[in-house]
C-alpha cells in the first residue's frame, strides 16, 4: 500500500483520538493544577517509551544542531506547554471554545512549512485546503457566525487556548523536518522525554511536585485514560503518517480532531449534530480524502523504513 496515501488518513485517525481526552481533562482541572496533569501524563507516556521505543534513542546521534533545536521547540513547546496552556484554558473558558480555536493551526503549520520546509503551494491543495477548513468551520459553526463567545470574559482563556494552537502548528512543521533524519519511534520517543525533564522543572518551580503524591485514584485512572489514547498511541500513529505526509497537508488532517470532539460532546454531553454540521463533516471528509491524493502525487520518500 502507498504509504503517502495512508499518511495523511494516520494523521486524521490521531486527530480523532486527541478529541477522546477532553472529558477526562475537564474533570481533572477541576482537582488539579495544569502542571500536574500534563505531569502525570508524561510520567505515564515516559513508562511506555521505555518500554517499547528505547531501542530507537540511538538514532538521536544523526541529528544536527538545527534539528536538535526543532526537537527542543517540539517536546518544551508542543508536548509539555502547549498541552499546559490548552489544559488551562479549561478553567476560563467553555472545553468546546478552546477545542474550536485550535483550528487556527493549519495557518501557523501553512506559513511555517512553506518558510521554513520550503514545501509549494499547488492550486489544488489551496481549493481542498480552503474546503476543509470551510467544512471544520460548518461543523463548528453551522450557522455561519460565531456567537456567544464574549472575548472580555474569556480573554485569559482564548489567549491560551491561541497559545497552544501556535505551539502545536509550529510542532507539526518541526516534527516534518526532524522525521527526515529519524524514524517516526524516536521522533514520538524524544518528544515525550525531553518534555518531561521540562515538566518536572516546572512542578517545581510552581511547588506542584506534592499534587502528584496525593493525586487519587481515579485521578490517575482518568490520567491513564488521557496517556494513552490522547497521548502515547495518538502520537505513534500521528508521526508514522507524518513520515509520508507534507506538513501543509497534515495540518488539515488534524482539523479532524475539533470535528471529533464535537462529535464526542454528541455522545457524551447529548449535544447532537445538526444537518450543516454533518454536511460540514462530509465536506471536511472529502477535503481530506482529495489531499490524500494530492499528497501522494507530490511527495517523495523522506526516510527508508
Amino acid at each position: 500500500m502507498n504509504p503517502y496515501k495512508t499518511g495523511p488518513w494516520l494523521v486524521v485517525i490521531a486527530a480523532l483520538l486527541w478529541a477522546v481526552d477532553a472529558p477526562f481533562r475537564k474533570f481533572l482541572t477541576g482537582e488539579l493544577s495544569s502542571t500536574t496533569i500534563v505531569l502525570m501524563e508524561h510520567i505515564t507516556i515516559a513508562a511506555l517509551v521505555f518500554l517499547f521505543l528505547f531501542k530507537y534513542l540511538v538514532e538521536l546521534k544523526n541529528l544536527s544542531w538545527k534539528e536538535w533545536l526543532a526537537v527542543i521547540f517540539i517536546a518544551f513547546g508542543g508536548s509539555a506547554l502547549a498541552t499546559v496552556f490548552f489544559t488551562q484554558s479549561f478553567r476560563y473558558v467553555n472545553p468546546s471554545v478552546a477545542i474550536l480555536l485550535q483550528k487556527v493551526q493549519p495557518f501557523v503549520a501553512i506559513l511555517m512549512a512553506v518558510m521554513i520546509l520550503k514545501e509549494k503551494l499547488t492550486p489544488k491543495f489551496w481549493l481542498w485546503a480552503i474546503l476543509g477548513i470551510f467544512g471544520a468551520y460548518l461543523v463548528s459553526f453551522p450557522e455561519l457566525r460565531i456567537e456567544n463567545l464574549e472575548l472580555s470574559e474569556g480573554m485569559l482563556g482564548i489567549i491560551f487556548a491561541l497559545l497552544a494552537a501556535f505551539l502545536w502548528g509550529g510542532s507539526t512543521v518541526f516534527g516534518r523536518f526532524v522525521l527526515r533524519k529519524v524514524s517516526f519511534q524516536a521522533m514520538t520517543a524524544i518528544r515525550f522525554l525531553a518534555a518531561l525533564i521540562f515538566l518536572f522543572g516546572l512542578a517545581i518551580y510552581y511547588g506542584t511536585l506534592a499534587e502528584v503524591r496525593t493525586a487519587s485514584g481515579k485521578d490517575w485512572l482518568y490520567v491513564f485514560i488521557i496517556a494513552i489514547l490522547a497521548g502515547f498511541i495518538s502520537l505513534f500513529i500521528y508521526y508514522r503518517g507524518l513520515k509520508f505526509t507534507e506538513a501543509k497537508i497534515a495540518t488539515i488532517g488534524e482539523l479532524a480532531f475539533p470535528f471529533a470532539a464535537v462529535v464526542v460532546n454528541w455522545i457524551f454531553l447529548d449535544a447532537t449534530l445538526s444537518t450543516m454540521q454533518i454536511v460540514g463533516g462530509l465536506i471536511l471528509l472529502l477535503a481530506v480524502t482529495s489531499l490524500s491524493v494530492e499528497n501522494a502525487e507530490e511527495s517523495h520518500p523522506v526516510i527508508s523504513d
